[in-house]
């Protein structure tokens, strides 16, 4: 593995952390109906655990409502059971063939609630990319030590790993202060 591949792997993983975060954010609810609310709950279909979104359209007409319509109406009530299980805090109401889920609005003491959640998941991500920098740090003494990669590239391998890990902390800080705005918003 050389120099190149150190980096593409570094980065990779980091994309991986950012995009991991994104979707636990997407799945904390802000008093706004959004289908990232609902579309990873998982339903047994014909014996098999899938994603909300691969069964039905999911979509918000209106601020504080989702709509979700199954492609097979027949199992409407295995998709109110799990979002029931979910935990989401949403009672689904059934006409049938479409599922609404009013998305109730937040009060003060559960929007902080969800900020300090959200806070939580970032830090979680932020462990994750420094022990990819950790990870990718070793790979680059292994290299030189192999003697593969001269001792000042191995350095500037170290300083442009440092530079990605800010670039993707700084991802993820972004991701946080939008989504906190997002709750706050009365």
């Amino acid at each position: 593995m050389g120099q190149a591949e150190v980096m593409r792997d570094a980065k990779d993983r980091m994309q991986k952390c950012v995009e991991h975060l994104e979707g636990d954010l997407r799945g904390i609810k802000s008093g706004r109906a959004t289908p990232g609310l609902v579309d990873s709950i998982r339903v047994d279909y014909y014996g098999s655990s899938t994603p909300l979104k691969q069964l039905a359209n999911i979509g918000a007409p209106e601020p504080a409502m989702l709509v979700i319509k199954p492609f097979d109406a027949s199992i409407v009530g295995e998709i109110e059971k799990a979002i029931l299980k979910s935990g989401i805090g949403i009672t689904p109401q059934s006409d049938g063939k479409i599922i609404r889920l009013p998305v109730p609005a937040l009060s003060e003491e559960q929007r902080k609630k969800y900020v300090k959640l959200a806070k939580d998941k970032t830090e979680a991500q932020r462990v994750a990319i420094r022990n990819v920098r950790r990870d990718a740090i070793k790979s680059a003494d292994g290299l030189c030590n192999d003697g593969q990669l001269p001792e000042d590239q191995a350095e500037r391998l170290k300083k442009d790993l440092e530079d990605l890990t800010k670039q993707y902390t700084g991802k993820l800080d972004g991701l946080l202060d939008a989504k906190t705005k997002e709750l706050l918003e009365v």
